[in-house]
């Protein structure tokens, strides 16, 4: 049974339950120790109270507040008003609201003209200046369910989605429940909201033609169509499959609500357009099926920090092949994963059912610990949505991009996903006062898209760096994420870290966020810079722009780390001097252990290094060194060693000196090997640089 209350109210980030509220007000009756007053406590709420007009949530302000909604006067509407500002606050510019039951569990009983005036009361409300946000029925229980089929782009037909409402037919005794999406519209681009995606799966699962049918608002024809579009390269084409990092882009309107394209059957509209129209922007990054492509695949899941992770599986062919190792990278990451089944359309009901149970056990195992559930109506996607954020929940979609079915679901739930990484949901937030409801709303401290200055200027700039662009007359271009601070036009930052662990000054003169040009990159938010005076021979991927401090200090790289690994799987055992590919954020590079320390022993790593060996299953304490040049590696990101496949995961805690990093040097060869960092590699690398940095200058 739904909570007892006139509405409840989620935000993107966590959703609240009364039982929480009473647990903790019986938990506090039975503390005597520190005992409150009650009446005086009484007293301050009803103070409290009278100040914003609003009375504490009995029944006879219950029936006045269906009342606030149903005739509404303006005391209402600005008490409407507050509530709103307050809620989409705390869901950090979004919020999903449930009307329907009064705090004393009697139902509302909504009929069919209310839930036009609910909706226009709630507008109204939305359109003050403090709020200034949009209001979007996402679901009313009375109507019946649509057949998805005739829903999913109904539009191409030029035909409305036929619903049939069977709250007049007394069949079904069920309370109506609505559920409203309420969403702020962003002044600036710098405001719009940004969700990114990484969609991976295994070779030949639909993963781009997916994006082009959501992205380009047409069905495909059952040849790939729809995913030539998104190919980069001419060799793409041909083959049909992906081969690098595509980007993909599709936005929300700030009015409506409704998805934005930048390209439709009529003309096509450029990025910069598409973000001047929508409040919420989701980015696509296609990945690499093929097994000879997991360097980049890899690289894209770690270098472009996705907030989720979209699995797309064969209906035919199952969770085979790169699809599980995909899914092991989003766990290693702590990456939300759902799931989208696709070509059900082509794919006997035997075979569909042997997947889904193959997949559901997956899911279940000890590995993944996922709550799996099926989505296939709006109602269960709206539940699927508030409920994603605890990171147990993985929803299941059954799409097909040639008959539609299930896209518009699909394109809902990406709609009202949550605009941060989830987070732990805490017990113990207590509704204001005058919101007549309780609810424990649940907020990331950290957005990704929304535009918020709390600690960014106490932060410092750090920007990784993950392609590199050379546009005419406008010179050397640089696109990633800003992971923490913000950057402004025109400030001066460190670029780097060289061949020689050195950091040059630059200048940032242009930035854009989505092709629209903006003054500031905030924290979370992935934009390109333009730097001034460095050529393209200067960049690579994996080095960082970093903001300069007060005493101008150069910023310190280093070729050895100190992490705590987990090894998920390995064949045989690791042991001193063993190399892998090392991926950290944007980095990427061979690395080789020069220490070993079982994460349970006691002994210093800088007076006796243990000589120990790795197996599938264990933790340890590693020291890992690049092999061809040092890195500016943030201390606790997370990172992955592969041998081909995924081997294991870890954490960085610290970046050795150069004094420390040579003594492990010394410890871990017996003496036999000296740290020498201007290697004969090292140098012809340096010299290349040096040349390429004075044809620059020149």
């Amino acid at each position: 049974m739904p909570d007892k209350s006139d509405y409840r109210i989620t935000t993107a980030a966590g959703a609240g339950t009364a039982d929480a509220l009473s647990m903790q007000a019986a938990g506090a009756k039975k503390n005597t120790k520190y005992a409150v007053d009650t009446s005086l406590f009484d007293a301050l709420v009803e103070q409290a109270s009278g100040a914003i007009g609003a009375k504490l949530p009995t029944k006879t302000s219950a029936r006045a507040l269906k009342q606030r909604l149903l005739k509404p006067d303006d005391d209402d509407l600005l008490f409407l008003s507050d509530m709103l500002d307050r809620r989409l606050t705390e869901g950090q510019g979004e919020a999903v609201i449930e009307i329907g039951y009064d705090v004393t569990g009697d139902s509302m009983d909504l009929k069919d003209d209310d839930v036009s005036t609910v909706t226009k009361s709630l507008t109204i409300a939305a359109q003050a200046p403090e709020v200034n946000a949009f209001v979007q029925l996402l679901f009313d229980n009375a109507a019946l369910a649509v057949d998805p089929q005739e829903v999913t782009y109904a539009r191409q037909l030029g035909d409305a989605p036929k619903t049939k409402s069977r709250a007049k037919t007394g069949a079904n005794t069920q309370t109506r429940m609505l559920q409203y999406l309420v969403r702020r519209r962003p002044a600036i681009v710098e405001e719009i909201m940004e969700l990114r995606v990484a969609v991976a799966g295994n070779v030949d699962a639909g993963k781009s033609t997916m994006l082009g049918v959501l992205t380009r608002g047409r069905l495909d024809d059952g040849r790939g169509k729809m995913r030539v579009a998104l190919f980069r390269h001419k060799h793409e084409i041909e083959s049909g499959r992906t081969s690098s990092v595509g980007m993909e882009i599709l936005g929300f309107d700030k009015i409506t609500g409704a998805p934005v394209r930048h390209t439709d059957s009529r003309r096509k509209v450029g990025w910069d357009q598409v973000c001047s129209r929508s409040s919420k922007m989701v980015t696509f990054l296609d990945l690499a099926g093929h097994e000879k492509y997991l360097k980049t695949t890899v690289f894209g899941i770690a270098g472009n920090a996705p907030d989720y992770l979209m699995l797309m599986i064969a209906a035919n062919a199952g969770l085979a092949g790169m699809a599980k190792e995909h899914l092991g990278l989003a766990l290693a990451l702590n990456i939300p994963v759902f799931v989208v089944i696709t070509k059900i359309d082509m794919c006997p009901p035997n075979v569909l059912d042997a997947t889904l149970k193959q997949l559901t056990r997956v899911l279940r195992s000890s590995g993944c610990r996922k709550l799996p559930i099926a989505v296939s109506d709006r109602k269960s996607v709206v539940m699927a949505a508030s409920r994603f954020v605890s990171q147990r929940v993985c929803p299941i979609f059954q799409v097909s991009n040639v008959t539609g079915e299930g896209v518009d679901s699909l394109q809902t739930f990406i709609n009202i996903l949550p605009m941060s990484r989830p987070a732990v949901a805490t017990a113990g937030s207590v509704a204001p006062a005058d919101s007549a409801l309780p609810v424990s709303d649940v907020s990331s401290p950290t957005s990704t898209g929304e535009c918020t200055t709390d600690g960014e200027a106490d932060e410092t700039l750090r920007y990784d760096i993950n392609e590199i662009f050379t546009v005419p007359f406008v010179g050397t271009v640089v696109s990633g994420v800003v992971s923490s601070g913000r950057v402004k036009l025109g400030d001066t930052v460190w670029l780097g870290p060289d061949f020689n662990g050195k950091f040059v000054t630059t200048t940032v003169r242009g930035i854009q966020r989505k092709r629209a040009d903006v003054q500031t990159g905030h924290r979370g938010q992935s934009v390109s810079l333009a730097l001034k005076k460095i050529t393209r021979a200067q960049v690579r991927k994996g080095m960082v722009i970093l903001g300069k401090d007060e005493q101008n200090t150069m910023p310190h790289a280093s070729r050895t780390f100190e992490t705590e690994v987990v090894v998920l799987y390995h064949s045989t055992t690791i042991t001193m001097r063993y190399q892998a590919m090392v991926h950290c954020g944007a980095v990427r590079q061979t690395a080789r252990v020069l220490s070993i320390v079982p994460i349970d022993s006691k002994e210093n790593l800088e007076d006796n290094v243990t000589h120990d060996t790795l197996r599938t299953g264990d933790r340890a304490r590693v020291i890992f060194q690049f092999i061809r040049h040092p890195e500016h590696i943030a201390i606790g990101s997370r990172l992955i060693f592969r041998e081909g496949r995924t081997k294991g995961v870890g954490k960085v805690l610290r970046v050795l000196s150069p004094v420390e990093e040579s003594q492990v040097v010394h410890s871990a060869t017996k003496g036999t090997m000296v740290f020498n960092p201007r290697s004969e590699k090292v140098k012809a690398e340096s010299l290349r640089h040096h040349i390429a940095s004075l044809r620059g200058s020149a």
